[in-house]
């Protein structure tokens, strides 16, 4: 038997764009137009169906939900903020509150205002201001009824699919622009921080908990040869670790909201810096089963990950883990195998607090469009029906329980 304490969060995630519908104010929206196989239209329609969710979530005993603010819904032209939009966010709080579900919010999930990305994005250094105003806006509207925030979801993700390897909008291949985006985004996230902490200051509220949810990788050396050792430890400084020590050396994280799914298996055939840091093993060497995306599934990975934590001394939220698959045992199997491997790593001295799926319902994934199916909940994009899998029925008895 495996326990959890009391206090301990359960729940799911999801993002605005992925799941909402019809945000055509964002930078994904004209994207998809030229570039993408899957457009994200309507998506889930959560934007409206939200109470119906929150009931299910409710039903599954889940005691925390994880959701984001569409930036692009909020400030739709630049320095005009909506009042609607920001109603609505208000009322998803209440929501979630009147059915005991702690709020988590999220303030920037990938996508940006049309407006935003066409003069400059994150390379412009008027992105950290830009960020910050729209920070204070939500913030003093929704302060009352949030205690967690992460400012910016996996931002080494979005900085190398966007401006990297030019798989997301802009597009962009360049290591200068990459480069610069990452101060910008540590910059903005340090500079969001003081300013949420100084508003509930402000008004007089307990002080918040503030973070950034951290893309994490269990990265793992196909054999023990020297030159796979160092990419290791190159890529778990440069993947993992680097974003987090100049955020903690910057006192601007609360608790560390951790984002895992896979392993990376390291398998490099060159000294050169970019075999280093990217090469990954492809003749099937340690082979394991994998999601619908063809993505290792390493539960041991999430242990590893936690444990490599602890020197910040900080809590942590798994904010994201999950599966996409056509297989609903599958999803339960890989749900029970990471919930072990978070109570492993907590008897063993990791201060974790709570647990959220990716995600609570099929969404929009991104440049993969609605193939993969990470959900607790199915849903039928032609009309829009909603029914609960059977591993979220099993999951919920772990949030009812704290027992597996």
């Amino acid at each position: 038997m495996v326990q959890f304490p009391e206090n301990f969060y359960w729940g799911a995630a999801t993002s605005s764009y992925q799941v909402e519908g019809n945000n055509e104010n964002a930078d994904w929206w004209p994207w998809e137009i030229k570039a993408s196989k899957e457009r994200s239209a309507q998506a889930c329609r959560h934007y409206e169906f939200y109470d119906q969710d929150f009931d299910l979530a409710k039903s599954l005993n889940h005691n925390a939900h994880r959701f984001s603010i569409e930036w692009s819904r909020i400030e739709p032209k630049e320095g005009e903020f909506s009042d609607e939009a920001i109603l609505h966010y208000i009322n998803v709080l209440k929501g979630l509150r009147n059915r005991g579900i702690e709020p988590m919010v999220t303030l920037h999930h990938f996508t940006n205002p049309v407006w935003f990305a066409e003069s400059g994005g994150w390379t412009d250094p008027r992105c950290i201001q830009r960020f910050l105003r729209y920070c204070e806006f939500v913030t003093k509207a929704l302060a009352r009824g949030v205690r967690y925030w992460f400012t910016i979801n996996e931002p080494s993700v979005y900085f190398s699919h966007a401006y990297l390897w030019g798989l997301w909008p802009p597009q962009s291949k360049s290591f200068l622009k990459t480069k610069a985006v990452y101060h910008y985004m540590n910059a903005a996230h340090i500079g969001a921080y003081r300013l949420i902490h100084s508003i509930y200051k402000g008004l007089n509220i307990a002080p918040p908990a503030v973070s950034i949810a951290q893309h994490m990788q269990a990265i793992v050396s196909c054999d023990k040869g020297i030159r796979n050792c160092l990419a290791v430890a190159l890529r778990k400084h440069f993947y993992n670790m680097m974003i987090l020590d100049h955020l903690t050396l910057h006192k601007s994280l609360d608790f560390i909201g951790v984002n895992y799914y896979s392993r990376h298996l390291v398998h490099t055939h060159s000294w050169w810096i970019g075999n280093l840091l990217m090469e990954t093993c492809k003749d099937n060497h340690h082979p394991l089963k994998k999601n619908s995306l063809g993505w290792d599934i390493y539960p041991e990975g999430l242990t590893q990950v936690l444990l490599s934590l602890k020197k910040y001394k900080l809590p942590l939220i798994v904010a994201e883990n999950g599966i996409c698959t056509n297989d609903d045992n599958e999803r339960w199997e890989y749900i029970q195998n990471h919930i072990k491997s978070v109570h492993s790593a907590m008897s063993q001295g990791a201060d974790v607090r709570g647990y959220l799926y990716w995600s609570l319902m099929d969404n929009f994934e991104w440049a993969h469009g609605y193939g993969p199916r990470f959900g607790l909940i199915d849903i039928n994009y032609q009309t829009q029906q909603r029914t609960v899998r059977e591993s979220a029925k099993k999951f919920a008895q772990v949030c009812q329980r704290g027992i597996l």
